[in-house]
């Protein structure tokens, strides 16, 4: 997905994309505009239907999953702030389904979580959905349905796709915009095959440490195998294995925005290109305190991130992850400059630390915080027909009961701070906020406004958001089997 726009080279990085999370005292006025529109009773802006069908990666890899418009990903909506639009979701399939708008500020009725009271999509029906969007900046939509040992459902699928929020005046810095969305398939269960977990920045807290570990040590102690985890076959980018895709396409002195959406069930993704140097200017939609030049970008399970890269290392490349492994099975995809042909070549970086501090600015908040909320991870390994239950102070997530339940007042700021009694990465992530991320990695930040962060393992992590969206939101681990097994809330905002 690449999109020239050319003449605007002049303007500033910082403006490029416009004010989405901006702060958290700015969540008020986008909450506004991302009401239900008044008469959704005309044609609609966009149809989509879901629909279980082939996807052709490679040649010899043609997949069978369910997709948005029949497509991976789902094709590209572009919206502006604060105008009204109406999607028509089609569901073809036989089982009910959710589409949840996810880093927009919109009612629960339309969010699409079941948690928060959205509606399904009934099977072979449809819904029709009216809001304004908001805030501006790089989004996404996907489902939102539970999986549990499902591997056929929910974010295993292909019903991902990216949606890009243009600012009123809609400014710019680059010659191109290229929008990648990153995707395994072919999920099978394992009881191995752990992620890196080495690449983020941080150290383990020691009695976080002890205390997960000696869990651990327990369950094995009593013959409990490890807990299921999710291995894949299948990798691409944008729908396609490296080599069978259309290449991108630059010319040496442009420069191109990468937008990249991780769009996995369960994993986090890497991405370099040998010769060049990634300018982060925006995580998940809004724009950095402090833009930094990275040679290797990390991305938790959907995070966005958008970055500048000056196109001034002339040849045919390879985009790729830098598991040797994953970009051979084929995540990864071409760079091709003008005038140049052959081999893509691969060369892999010098090890590289992902810090959100780099990007954000030192110091505690001058807002403090009305109130604090302690929440602590726990790990219970395979104990649910194999698969690891999470809980959130002791307690998983019941879908039945649809609790536990956090009460929150409206207009006051919030703290979550969280201790990870584990060694998994979590990325977690607040519905129908932007929070502020105001402690990682043993240090007090601000100005860093995101929806979804990694927690590192046996680590603690701090955010504040204002409670300014009425009625549930959910907060959860994006990790599919995690947020299925228990790594769940609900906060009711009154």
């Amino acid at each position: 997905m690449s999109i020239l726009r050319r003449d605007l080279l002049k303007l500033s990085g910082a403006s490029l994309l416009g004010a989405a999370g901006t702060g958290v005292a700015a969540c008020g006025a986008e909450s506004s505009r991302a009401s239900i529109a008044s008469d959704p009773s005309g044609k609609a802006d966009y149809t989509l239907r879901i629909a279980t069908g082939q996807v052709e990666l490679a040649p010899d890899t043609v997949i069978s999953t369910t997709t948005y418009n029949g497509q991976f990903p789902g094709p590209l909506l572009r919206l502006t702030e604060g105008r009204p639009v109406v999607v028509d979701v089609h569901n073809d399939t036989g089982a009910p389904e959710l589409l949840h708008w996810h880093g927009q500020r919109v009612p629960a009725a339309v969010d699409g979580a079941s948690e928060e009271g959205t509606p399904f999509i009934p099977a072979h029906g449809m819904r029709r959905l009216a809001f304004t969007p908001g805030p501006s900046g790089f989004r996404f939509y996907h489902t939102h349905v539970a999986a549990h040992g499902d591997l056929a459902r929910s974010t295993y699928t292909g019903q991902a796709g990216p949606v890009h929020i243009e600012t009123k005046a809609n400014p710019g810095a680059y010659d191109q915009e290229v929008f990648l969305v990153l995707k395994e398939f072919e999920p099978s269960l394992s009881h191995g095959g752990d992620m890196a977990q080495n690449f983020l920045a941080g150290s383990p807290v020691p009695d976080l440490k002890r205390r997960g570990e000696k869990a651990m040590a327990d369950s094995l102690a009593r013959g409990m195998p490890h807990g299921y985890e999710v291995g894949y076959r299948a990798f691409s980018v944008n729908g396609r294995k490296l080599g069978h895709g259309e290449p991108v396409r630059v010319k040496t002195g442009q420069r191109v925005l990468f937008h990249v959406l991780n769009a996995s069930a369960t994993e986090i993704r890497s991405l370099a290109l040998p010769g060049h140097t990634f300018k982060v200017v925006a995580l998940d939609g809004n724009p950095v305190p402090r833009p930094a030049d990275v040679p290797v970008l990390w991305i938790g399970t959907a995070e966005r991130v958008s970055a500048l890269v000056e196109m001034d290392h002339p040849g045919v490349w390879v985009l790729g992850d830098v598991s040797d492994d994953d970009r051979k099975a084929g995540m990864g995809t071409v760079v091709e400059y003008t005038g140049h042909t052959g081999s893509p070549r691969w060369t892999s970086p010098a090890v590289f630390t992902w810090d959100y501090r780099a990007f954000a600015r030192s110091g505690s908040p001058t807002t403090r915080p009305d109130h604090v909320i302690d929440l602590l991870v726990d790990k219970r390994n395979a104990a649910d027909n194999g698969f690891n239950v999470w809980a959130l102070n002791g307690v998983p997530f019941s879908m039945a009961a649809n609790r536990p339940v956090l009460e929150v007042e409206h207009g006051k700021r919030y703290r979550l701070r969280f201790r990870n009694a584990s060694d998994d990465i979590h990325p977690i992530h607040l519905h129908r906020h932007t929070f502020e991320v105001t402690h990682i990695a043993g240090t007090p930040t601000q100005g860093l406004h995101k929806d979804v962060v990694m927690l590192g393992g046996y680590q603690r992590l701090d955010f504040d958001f204002t409670a300014d969206q009425p009625g549930l939101s959910l907060f959860h681990c994006h990790q599919q089997l995690h947020m299925d097994y228990g790594f769940m809330i609900l906060l009711r905002c009154t």
